[in-house]
């Protein structure tokens, strides 16, 4: 059924030399290739341009596309350098479009199985699977709901990712928490299928701010843009301080969120959407709280007037 469906891919790369001949070799080997590979260098010093140019050599649907150093640093930058890749695909005809990070590698069926999944359900507009760490670690599905889909890689059916009119450029980040969030508002259903993973090379936490006690800071203040509940949020600390760094990680978290609320940070994206996200995360809430043994996301009610079953947490689950 996969080969209904055709698939282009995007990958934004700064600085990837490290990691990024796996995620080549990853794609190369699928059992259905793309149509289309765009990797668009954004400002890239080290060799990835040099790995990147070697395969294209040998692989015409591979396309290195290079976009100009940025004096400023932010994760608006990956959607830059992703909507270069996308301009670039104008012409090429395609079902499904993907965001492919530059460190992670995976199984030689990962991209047909996804595309099996949406050729399966026309209301499936975002899949995506698990990815693992290299220490062994992923999510924890009690926490997790298999709705959320990872930004390492995220497969849009391509009415969906025009509908949500791609990915919102956030300098605080949330990028890829954004648009599954926005899909589902839409109407598309998002689905994480845990048969199948990838496997995440470069260790959380370092790739933008290195250490990880910032990290968590940092992601308590993307919490607030993207309009997690105070109720939510106060789980979610509580949560992460039996997570490494023990305690200082979810204090932290917790700093970083009330000191955006406290400075009242301006939010990115609508009312709307706030409303929408915080509606799922309370009856999620309200699901793990009073239904601890079966958190199943298929029982939880949405609000009138929603056309599909949802429930969401971010990226780092609670």
């Amino acid at each position: 059924m996969s080969g209904l469906l055709n698939y282009v891919l995007i990958t934004p790369a700064r600085n990837e030399a490290e990691f990024i001949e796996l995620t080549l070799k990853s794609v190369i080997s699928q059992t259905t290739l793309p149509r289309k590979w765009v990797i668009v260098s954004d400002g890239s010093t080290d060799a990835t341009e040099e790995i990147v140019g070697k395969h294209a050599a040998l692989h015409p649907w591979i396309e290195l596309v290079r976009v100009p150093e940025r004096a400023e640093r932010h994760f608006a930058g990956k959607v830059y350098a992703f909507n270069a890749g996308y301009a670039a695909l104008e012409k090429v005809q395609y079902d499904v479009i993907a965001s492919l990070d530059a460190d992670i590698s995976f199984e030689p069926e990962y991209f047909s199985f996804l595309l099996g999944k949406l050729a399966a359900d026309s209301t499936l507009g975002l899949v995506g699977t698990p990815f693992r760490e290299m220490s062994g670690a992923t999510y924890d599905y009690r926490f997790v709901s298999i709705e959320h889909v990872s930004g390492a890689c995220q497969v849009f059916r391509r009415e969906c990712f025009e509908t949500i009119g791609g990915y919102l450029a956030v300098k605080g980040g949330s990028i890829d928490h954004i648009a599954v969030i926005t899909a589902r508002m839409k109407g598309w259903k998002t689905r994480t299928f845990t048969e199948m993973t990838c496997l995440h090379h470069r260790p959380m936490g370092t790739g933008q701010w290195g250490s990880v006690l910032n990290s968590k800071f940092k992601l308590g203040r993307k919490d607030y843009a993207v309009g997690n509940h105070p109720l939510w949020e106060l789980f979610r600390a509580a949560y992460q301080m039996t997570k490494a760094p023990f305690v200082i990680g979810g204090i932290a978290i917790g700093i970083g969120y009330l000191g955006a609320l406290l400075r009242r940070v301006e939010r990115p994206i609508s009312m709307e959407l706030m409303g929408f996200h915080r509606h799922e995360q309370l009856q999620r809430l309200k699901k793990f709280l009073f239904n601890a043994n079966d958190i199943s996301i298929e029982h939880i009610r949405r609000p009138p007037g929603r056309s599909c079953e949802s429930d969401i947490v971010e990226r780092h689950s609670l």
